[in-house]
C-alpha cells in the first residue's frame, strides 16, 4: 500500500504555491521592458491571448499528471503511462527534471543579490546610490556567497516544516505580503510628477513601435514571455499538483493562478515605468533594470532609502517563493524516489545547491575568464533551462498527455475537469495535439538561432 501523501490544508495555500512557482523575476525586469519595446498595451494584450492559448494548457497539463499520479514529474510518468506501451516515458522526464537543481543552481544567487540590495537600502549605505556598486558587488565572490547562503537556509528552513505546518502557511504570508508590497509601490510610484508619461509608455497602445518591430517579431515574443513565465515543463508545477484534493477542477484553478501571474507583471510595470519617466530615467532591459537604473530612480525620490528597501523586499519575496516552491520538487523527489526522510531530503539537496551555486557566483569574478557561447556561466545555465529544458519539457508533456501510448486525452481531461468549477471543453482537444506542439518546437529553434546571433 502506498504511503499517503500530504495535502494543501487549504484551496488558497495551493493557488499560492503554485502561482509563487510561476511569479519569479522575469515578471519583473523582463515582462515591463519588453511590453514597452513591443508596442506597450498592443504587446499586453498579445501576450495575455498567448498566454491562455499556449500557457493554459501546458499549466493545466502539467498539474493534471501531479495530481493524478501523486508523485513528482518522472515518478508520474511511469504511473500513468500506458502499461501495453513499451516506450519508458519516465525516462527522459529524469533528464527534463533536472532543470530544477540547474534553475536553483543560479536562482539563489540572484536572489542573495536582492537580499544584499535590501540590506543595503536598510542601512542607506552611501555605496548602494553609485553607478558601479553592481558591479563592485559581483566582483566580490565573498559577500554573494553569504547572501546565496541566507537565501537557501531559509529556503530550507521552510520545506523542513513539511507542505501544511510550514510551506502553505509560509507561502500564503508570502504572496500576502508581496501583494501588499505592490500596492504600496503602486501608489508611490503613481504620485510621482510626470508618472503619466510612464503609464502611457507601458499601457498604451504604440502602432509606431507595434509596425516597426513586426507582427511575427512581437508574436514571438509574447509566446516566449507566456511560455517561460509559467515555468512548465521541467515538474516544478506538478508537484504542486500532487499536493491537492480533486474536490475543484483543475481548469479553474489554472486560470486564476494565471491571473496572479499576470497581475504581478503588469503591477511590475506600473511600478517600474511611472518611476522611471518620472525622473526622465530610461529603462533598460535584464539586471542594469533592477540594480542599476533603479537605484538611480531611488535616490531621487524622498526617502529613497525607504522606498528602495520596500522594492528589494517585494522582489525578494517574490523570489524565495520560487526557491521554496522548485526546492520543495527536490525534496519530494528524494522522498519519492529513495524513500528518504524529509528531513534527510533537505538535508542532501540543501548541502548539494551550498556547492552548486559557486560557479554562477564565481563566473562573475575568478572564472570570468570563463566564456560558453559568448556567455557566462549564469548565462549558459539560464540558456540550458529557458531555451531548453522549459520548452522540450512541455513539448514532451503534450505528447504524453495527449497521446494513447503515453496517458490519453480520455485521462488527461478527466483529470482536469475532475471536481467543481469551470470545465475544459473536449474539442480543444486537436488544438493541443496538433498546433501546440508546433508553436513549442517554433520557439525552441528560434530560442537556439537566437543564443548565436543567426537571423
Amino acid at each position: 500500500m502506498e504511503d499517503q501523501r500530504e495535502h494543501f490544508a487549504s484551496r488558497l495555500g495551493f493557488i499560492f504555491m503554485t502561482a509563487g512557482c510561476a511569479i519569479g523575476l522575469g515578471n519583473v525586469w523582463r515582462f515591463p521592458y519588453i511590453a514597452g519595446a513591443y508596442g506597450g498595451g498592443l504587446f499586453v494584450l498579445l501576450y495575455f491571448v498567448c498566454l491562455l492559448l499556449f500557457g493554459l494548457p501546458l499549466l493545466l497539463m502539467e498539474l493534471s499528471l501531479g495530481r493524478a499520479g501523486q508523485k513528482t514529474f518522472p515518478g508520474a510518468f511511469a504511473k500513468l503511462q500506458n502499461p501495453d506501451s513499451r516506450f519508458k516515458w519516465q525516462i527522459p522526464a529524469y533528464i527534463l527534471f533536472s532543470g530544477n537543481m540547474i534553475l536553483l543552481m543560479f536562482y539563489t544567487a540572484v536572489t542573495g543579490w536582492l537580499l544584499e540590495y535590501m540590506v543595503k537600502f536598510v542601512s542607506n549605505s552611501p555605496e548602494i546610490w553609485q553607478k558601479e556598486y553592481f558591479g563592485n558587488m559581483l566582483a566580490d565572490p565573498g559577500s554573494q556567497i553569504i547572501y546565496m547562503l541566507i537565501a537557501l537556509a531559509v529556503t530550507v528552513a521552510v520545506c523542513l516544516g513539511g507542505v501544511r505546518k510550514m510551506i502553505e502557511k509560509s507561502i500564503k504570508v508570502m504572496m500576502g505580503g508581496l501583494f501588499v508590497l505592490m500596492g504600496i509601490l503602486i501608489i508611490q510610484s503613481l504620485r510621482q510628477p510626470g508618472a503619466a508619461t510612464g503609464l502611457k509608455f507601458f499601457l498604451c497602445p504604440d502602432i509606431t513601435n507595434f509596425a516597426q518591430k513586426g507582427f511575427l517579431e512581437t508574436l514571438h515574443a509574447a509566446m516566449s514571455q507566456a511560455f517561460f513565465t509559467l515555468s512548465i515543463g521541467i515538474g516544478s508545477i506538478a508537484v504542486c499538483g500532487s499536493y491537492i484534493n480533486k474536490e475543484r477542477s483543475l481548469f479553474q484553478e489554472s486560470i486564476w493562478i494565471i491571473i496572479l501571474d499576470t497581475t504581478v507583471a503588469i503591477a511590475s510595470g506600473l511600478i517600474i515605468f511611472p518611476s522611471c519617466m518620472a525622473f526622465g530615467i530610461q529603462p533598460d532591459s535584464g539586471p542594469s533594470l533592477i540594480f542599476v537604473t533603479l537605484p538611480k530612480v531611488f535616490e531621487n525620490m524622498h526617502a529613497g532609502w525607504l522606498w528602495g528597501t520596500l522594492f528589494f523586499l517585494f522582489l525578494a519575496v517574490a523570489a524565495i517563493s520560487t526557491l521554496i516552491a522548485v526546492f520543495e520538487n527536490l525534496v519530494a523527489f528524494g522522498m519519492d524516489e529513495f524513500k528518504w526522510s524529509r528531513r534527510f531530503s533537505c538535508m542532501i539537496f540543501g548541502i548539494a545547491l551550498a556547492f552548486l551555486s559557486l560557479p554562477c557566483i564565481l563566473g562573475f569574478n575568478l572564472w570570468s575568464h570563463i566564456r560558453i557561447a559568448g556567455g557566462n556561466i549564469l548565462d549558459l545555465e539560464d540558456f540550458i533551462v529557458s531555451a531548453n529544458l522549459l520548452p522540450l519539457g512541455g513539448l514532451y508533456l503534450t505528447f504524453f498527455c495527449m497521446n494513447k501510448t503515453g496517458w490519453g486525452k480520455e485521462n488527461f481531461f478527466a483529470e482536469a475537469n475532475t471536481g467543481k468549477g469551470w470545465k475544459f471543453p473536449l474539442w480543444v482537444s486537436s488544438y493541443i495535439r496538433f498546433v501546440c506542439p508546433v508553436i513549442i518546437f517554433l520557439l525552441w529553434v528560434i530560442g537556439w538561432l537566437d543564443k548565436f546571433g543567426i537571423k
